[in-house]
């Protein structure tokens, strides 16, 4: 996320060290919190941010969902961090006794859009073995996103557009982070958003 005081994993390493005695000097960095700014989302309208994790064939994890509907209820927005995989280990070539690391690989906001579509299914089927959701869902496939890639850089691109909307536009390449508008988008929001709007 850039800034070392915006992800738990950093502060773990800050209390750590500091329990060992370590100082600890941190240096800020720009970062999505402050750089999604850009879309005309207000950062004050902002709820609890949610990672996106890459689905597997056996693992599905949904635990943002209900981050996303706490957010959409109090009408905020929520930051999306798509996942990253950077040095993972290739398990194979582990098991003959080699040290390879698999490429990198960066969600995207499509992945990110189709994921929280099927997410949607998991939930529905979670809660009441398949058939509607008897609670209104966190999200539709016509709830209002935005998607970002490369921010702050001059080939940035940000598209605004319904979920399934964003699952076919092409943001080139990484980083991308995407923006679960709130149920009220302010009048100043919408007409900055209304530039970026998919045609």
């Amino acid at each position: 996320v850039g800034d070392p005081v915006c992800a738990t994993t950093h502060t773990d390493m800050i209390i750590r060290a500091r329990d060992v005695g370590i100082k600890v000097e941190m240096i800020h960095n720009a970062s999505i919190m402050g750089a999604i700014g850009c879309t005309g989302l207000q950062l004050y309208n902002f709820g609890q941010t949610v990672s996106i994790p890459f689905f597997t064939e056996g693992w599905k994890p949904i635990s943002f969902y209900e981050k996303i509907d706490y957010n959409r209820r109090g009408g905020m927005h929520t930051l999306c961090l798509l996942d990253i995989k950077v040095k993972e280990p290739d398990f194979d070539a582990m098991m003959r006794g080699r040290t390879v690391f698999l490429p990198p690989r960066y969600m995207t906001v499509n992945t990110a859009s189709e994921q929280l579509l099927e997410a949607l299914e998991i939930a529905k089927e979670n809660e009441n073995g398949g058939d509607e959701l008897t609670l209104t869902p966190a999200y539709s496939e016509d709830t209002l996103c935005v998607g970002a890639a490369r921010l702050g850089r001059e080939d940035q691109c940000i598209v605004a557009g319904t979920l399934k909307e964003l699952t076919t536009v092409d943001f080139g390449g990484p980083l991308h982070s995407m923006v679960i508008c709130g149920s009220d988008v302010h009048d100043l929001e919408w007409e900055v958003m209304k530039s970026f709007l998919k045609e």
